[in-house]
């Protein structure tokens, strides 16, 4: 059975100005996570990672940023509105074994909300998805600013918290993830990114 995401309101005062994001403004969305929990969300879904260059994007990565992206604007994206959903990279954190086998164990997506094509570096919304049965949300209570009820969240939900109510800042996200997309387009390249650092 999936399991629900839910991503809390902002409890910074005053709130965060992408949380809730305003439907009218261009916004990049970021949503990452351990892949347990992605796949609590998609059970079903199949997984393409053993061929050195994976499809893009994964078929989980369209359904993720939908679901993100209809609780974060309360409707579902419209295809008569141009770059209303946009999926323009994802994440994948690789498990290297031993063997000729590749796995992942982290997942995350990004897509764009009104973005301009020719627009680069827009305002960028990151957000991470909490695995909380694992550890019995030690994790999450150490990280996170408020507390987090394990059994409000086993077996019914999956938690994705912005970074304006993490205790990390994320001061590099906007850089991070428009590099990243930057990358996939072939615009920005490994010697463009040693001539940056």
């Amino acid at each position: 059975m999936a399991l629900k995401l839910y991503i809390p309101p902002c409890i910074r005062n005053p709130i965060n100005q992408y949380h809730p994001p305003p439907p009218d403004r261009p916004l990049r969305i970021q949503i990452e996570g351990p892949l347990v929990a992605v796949e609590r969300l998609f059970p079903n879904i199949q997984w393409h990672v053993k061929d050195i260059q994976p499809e893009f994007p994964q078929p989980a990565g369209p359904k993720l940023a939908e679901l993100t992206y209809s609780l974060l604007y309360r409707r579902n994206a419209s295809p008569d509105i141009q770059g209303d959903l946009v999926v323009r990279d994802e994440y994948l954190g690789w498990i290297m074994h031993p063997k000729p086998v590749q796995e992942i164990d982290y997942y995350g997506v990004t897509f764009d909300h009104l973005v301009p094509p020719d627009d680069h570096d827009p305002e960028v919304l990151q957000i991470n998805i909490i695995e909380i049965e694992d550890d019995n949300g030690v994790y999450a209570n150490t990280h996170l600013p408020f507390h987090v009820d394990l059994a409000e969240y086993a077996g019914e939900k999956v938690l994705a918290v912005p970074r304006c109510c993490q205790k990390r800042k994320g001061t590099t996200d906007r850089r991070r993830v428009n590099e990243d997309v930057g990358r996939r387009e072939g615009r920005i390249t490994v010697r463009d990114m040693e001539k940056i650092e």
